[in-house]
C-alpha cells in the first residue's frame, strides 16, 4: 500500500490516503500502454477521407486523339491517374479504423498507466473540488497552490457543472470522471490531480 499526502484547493496538507498496490503499485508494462494509446487514437479518427478515382472524376468522355496512327502513347481518357486532373489511384476512401482491446487488456493498462503517474511522482491526491459558482480564477489558483503546471487532468468523482467548466478555459486541463478516464490522457497529462472520493472508486472498480 502507498501511503500518499490528501491536499485540500489551498495546497494545504489535511492528511493522507492508502493507495493500493493492485492499481497504483503495479509493474508498468510498455507494451500494453502503445496498444492502448494506439487504440485510443484510431478510434479517434473519423475515417471521412475520401478520392476520386478515374471514374468520379468529372470529365474525360471522350479518347484524346486516335488510337493509332500519331506517334504517342495510346491513351483512352484525359481523367486517367497519370493525366494532370486525373482520378487518383488507390486513394483512400472513407472507412472505420476502430480496433478493439480485450478487457483484460483494458484493465491492466490502466493500472499501468496509474502507477507510472504515482512513481513519476505526478499524482495529487485532493479531498474535495467544490464550487457554487463558475469561476476560473478559483481552479486557477488552486491548480498553482498544489504545483499543477502545464497539461493537468482532473479526475472527479461526479458530476458537477460548477467545477467543470470553471476549468474549461484553462489551457492545457481536462476534466474527466472515473467512468470516463482513458490511459491516453493519463499518459498525455503532466500531472494527475485525483479527487479523494474518485481515487477510491478506481480502487473499488480495478480490484
Amino acid at each position: 500500500m502507498a501511503n500518499v499526502k490528501v491536499f485540500n484547493m489551498a495546497g494545504q496538507e489535511v492528511g493522507t490516503m492508502e493507495l493500493s498496490d493492485v492499481i497504483f503499485g503495479a509493474d508498468i508494462n510498455g507494451a500494453v500502454l502503445h496498444a492502448a494509446v494506439r487504440a485510443y487514437l484510431l478510434n479517434q479518427r473519423q475515417g471521412t477521407q475520401s478520392t476520386l478515382t478515374r471514374t468520379e472524376v468529372s470529365g474525360g468522355g471522350r479518347k484524346p486523339w486516335r488510337q493509332k496512327g500519331t506517334g504517342r502513347a495510346r491513351q483512352g481518357s484525359t481523367r486517367s491517374p497519370q493525366w494532370t486532373h486525373g482520378g487518383v489511384a488507390l486513394g483512400p476512401k472513407p472507412r472505420s479504423y476502430r480496433i478493439d482491446l480485450n478487457k483484460k487488456v483494458k484493465r491492466l493498462a490502466m493500472k499501468s498507466a496509474l502507477s507510472s503517474k504515482l512513481a513519476g511522482g505526478e499524482l495529487v491526491v485532493l479531498d474535495a473540488i467544490t464550487a457554487t459558482k463558475y469561476k476560473t480564477k478559483v481552479m486557477v489558483n488552486m491548480l498553482s497552490a498544489i504545483g499543477a503546471t502545464g497539461k493537468t487532468l482532473v479526475v472527479l468523482a461526479e458530476k458537477n457543472d460548477f467545477v467543470c467548466k470553471s476549468f474549461a478555459n484553462i489551457p492545457g486541463v481536462k476534466t474527466a470522471y472515473t467512468n470516463t478516464l482513458n490511459v491516453y490522457d493519463i499518459l498525455n497529462c503532466n500531472k494527475l490531480v485525483v479527487v479523494k472520493a474518485a481515487a477510491e472508486k478506481m480502487m473499488e472498480v480495478y480490484a
